[in-house]
């Protein structure tokens, strides 16, 4: 849509008859601008020289119990003042968020919070695989260190998982 055109078809619905011209030009001599939608912000930093974990999953993203699987991701909100990240852990038995954190950075604690709220949570058994991409928050050296410490397995991917995190994220923060 066009300078003006939200409003226009709001007065429009309500009755009021005003040109998309006359709306766009009342708000610029206001300064009035339209929110404008942010742009898409990467969260998977792979070029790095961090170890990289092995692939073995094999596109299996089925689980035969709970705390066998599980999968990570960062994605991002808009909140009225800046980009919060989001860390998540999804078990893969159920697509239930097993762990989160929350900060306005993405930096390797984020995910290292993330998995310790997980494993407060439900106290995963050594032998978890655990999946994430190939960014440097989960290929660092103190994650690595945390997930070695718990004896879980860590699996990484480029895009392979993408579809699937994307599709538990969606589900888990739709609002149906």
């Amino acid at each position: 849509m066009r300078y003006g055109s939200p409003i226009t078809m709001e007065l429009k619905q309500s009755g009021v008859t005003v040109s998309r011209g006359t709306i766009a030009r009342l708000m610029r001599e206001n300064g009035i601008k339209a929110k404008t939608v942010k742009k898409f912000k990467v969260t998977t930093d792979s070029n790095h020289s961090l170890p990289v974990a092995p692939n073995i999953l094999n596109h299996d993203f089925s689980a035969e119990y709970r705390d066998q699987k599980y999968v990570s991701d960062i994605t991002y909100i808009w909140t009225d003042e800046e980009w919060l990240y989001l860390a998540g852990l999804l078990d893969l038995y159920d697509g239930a968020l097993v762990g989160w954190s929350m900060d306005i950075r993405m930096k390797k604690s984020l995910v290292i919070a993330a998995l310790e709220s997980a494993c407060l949570r439900k106290s995963p058994a050594a032998g978890l695989l655990l999946h994430s991409d190939r960014g440097s928050q989960y290929c660092s050296e103190a994650y690595q260190k945390e997930i070695k410490k718990r004896g879980f397995i860590l699996l990484a991917f480029k895009c392979y998982m993408e579809s699937a995190k994307r599709i538990m994220y969606r589900h888990q923060f739709s609002s149906e």
